[in-house]
């Protein structure tokens, strides 16, 4: 079994509180917008990470994470990306992906809205948005996620509110 930590959208920003929840993790996934390198960095340093870039993360970052990314975690598979969209609403990009992958989980981030939610159209698959863990846009409480994964199995998310921005 793994304990995953999942957000998104630090934007440059990142804290004691996100570096205490992601520390009690197995791995740490962020869906884009990282902001700086420094962000992905220390993340970095605290465990395991898996990342993608997001459209206000320079060249820099965009060497050091792509810009979707597929893998698996114990025999589930996941993919990211950061401008990816939701169930009914994909991008076509990442439509197309999920319908040529099929994965058991999608990530995406950018629209700073926290969402889990099944696509009973496309396999069922479990989307989460982890909302916006950095201080800058439009979102008023500070979000991500906390899973665990088991075989094929994904379970007990958890919803963190970080405070306010």
């Amino acid at each position: 079994m793994k304990r995953i930590a999942i957000l998104s959208d630090t934007h440059g920003f990142i804290d004691g509180q996100i570096l205490d929840h992601c520390s009690k993790c197995d791995e740490i996934w962020h869906a884009g917008d990282f902001g700086t390198t420094g962000v992905s960095d220390t993340l970095a340093s605290v465990g395991p990470l898996k990342g993608v870039y997001g459209n206000v993360d320079g060249a820099e970052l965009r060497l050091i994470h792509p810009e979707t990314r597929l893998f698996r975690c114990e025999e589930a598979k996941i993919l990211m990306a950061h401008t990816g969209g939701y169930p009914g609403h994909y991008h076509t990009q990442v439509k197309n992906l999920i319908r040529l992958d099929t994965p058991d989980l999608f990530i995406s981030g950018h629209s700073h809205i926290l969402k889990i939610m099944r696509d009973v159209n496309l396999n069922n698959m479990l989307h989460i948005n982890p909302g916006a863990a950095g201080k800058h846009g439009f979102h008023r409480v500070r979000t991500m996620v906390k899973i665990k994964i088991e075989g094929r199995r994904i379970f007990d998310a958890e919803i963190i509110e970080l405070g306010d921005r």
